[in-house]
């Protein structure tokens, strides 16, 4: 093998823990953010609409992230700098 061929093989490799990573981190990220936010609107009926409404602003920032690593991810892949 050459070394295109194993620059090439590592981008793959590359995108593909990015891609992994990032999935795993936004639903672990989501996840305990929601949990906490249903815990504490429970205490605080009062405040459910003001939480609820923070809550869903940063399940979109948490998302934002795995979306920039999907673009990485593609850029490695497609467009490679490397090469």
């Amino acid at each position: 093998m050459d070394g295109r061929t194993l620059i090439i093989q590592a981008s793959v490799y590359a995108a593909a823990i990015i891609c992994f990573g990032a999935a795993i981190g936004a639903a672990l990220g989501n996840a305990n953010m929601t949990g906490k936010g249903l815990e504490s609107m429970a205490r605080q009926p009062e405040m459910a609409d003001k939480l609820f409404t923070n809550m869903l602003v940063a399940v979109g920032l948490v998302e934002s992230m795995p979306i920039l690593c999907y673009v990485i991810a593609v850029v490695l892949v497609f467009a490679n700098p490397f090469i």
